[in-house]
């Protein structure tokens, strides 16, 4: 097996697992903080860390002028849309129904692979997406139920394809360090939210920023679930194919309910241990077939 394929596999399993941890974070200061401004807050902590961080390296900065429409583009889809798109979409639904439809995203990428990549679609990697929806399925179910259910799903699935489109356009910005495509991408997105944010600045001013969970909170979705794993993602993505790391960033749900068990004492099912195996094997599948 490739020993590439294998640590961009690792980069990119840390990172998802990481995610997971978001939605619990998020769920502890989500009554306190706007989704939006979270979201603005979320990427200003990070970028604190992530221009200390290239500072500390010394990072040596190189953008060639036909290269900036990528950047443009993965901040506004992957870093603003999709994040702002998902929020909105599990508002509007359930968190369960969120892990549902944003299943999707590895079919999505498979496609935008297809695509843009010219990427061949094979049988491995068909039996493999079909296990892995299958898994995220079986961990959260299906709960269709709500008054604004179609709005949110909606929104959901936009997260999902412009989530999916950035994945797949990092390809082409092999060039550059995953820090520096991450910086750049989180500057465009900062940029697009700071009008929204500073035009409800008012309860902006209401959060209590010295109460320690909300400090513990922005730490962990800013420095860890942005700084950190943006950077491993980005760079995971440079090693591996879209449909490898597609289904990867399905550990989400995984991490996601086990924390949720043991944090919010949230229960677990007999669907979560065999939707969990339906995953892990569906990743396994495609890494040591796909050609």
């Amino acid at each position: 097996m490739n020993s590439n394929k294998i640590v961009g596999s690792i980069l990119l399993g840390i990172a998802a697992s990481i995610w997971g941890g978001t939605f619990v974070a998020v769920k502890l200061v989500v009554g306190e903080i706007h989704p939006l401004q979270l979201v603005w807050l979320r990427y200003l902590v990070a970028l604190i860390f992530l221009v200390g961080f290239s500072l500390i390296k010394r990072e040596k900065w190189h953008i060639k002028r036909k290269d900036w429409k990528w950047f443009i583009l993965s901040g506004l889809t992957g870093y603003a849309l999709s994040i702002v798109a998902q929020e909105t979409g599990t508002w509007f639904s359930s968190a369960q129904t969120g892990a549902v439809v944003t299943s999707s995203t590895p079919t999505f990428m498979v496609i935008f692979a297809w695509l843009i990549l010219k990427e061949k679609l094979d049988r491995v990697k068909v039996v493999s997406l079909v296990m892995a929806t299958l898994g995220v399925v079986m961990i959260v179910g299906i709960h269709l139920s709500g008054k604004h259910i179609l709005i949110g799903v909606l929104f959901l699935i936009l997260a999902a394809l412009s989530w999916s489109f950035m994945s797949v356009m990092i390809k082409l910005l092999s060039d550059y360090s995953a820090l520096q495509i991450t910086i750049i991408s989180t500057v465009v997105a900062m940029f697009c939210l700071t009008p929204f944010v500073m035009g409800n600045i008012a309860s902006l001013s209401n959060v209590n920023f010295f109460n320690p969970k909300i400090i513990i909170c922005l730490l962990y979705v800013g420095a860890l679930s942005t700084a950190m794993a943006f950077v491993m993602w980005n760079k995971g993505l440079t090693m591996v194919s879209p449909s490898v790391s597609g289904l990867i960033y399905l550990l989400q749900p995984i991490v996601g309910t086990l924390l949720g068990w043991l944090i919010l004492g949230e229960g677990l099912t007999w669907g979560f241990a065999a939707g969990t195996i339906l995953i892990l094997m569906s990743v396994w599948v495609s890494i040591r077939f796909a050609k």
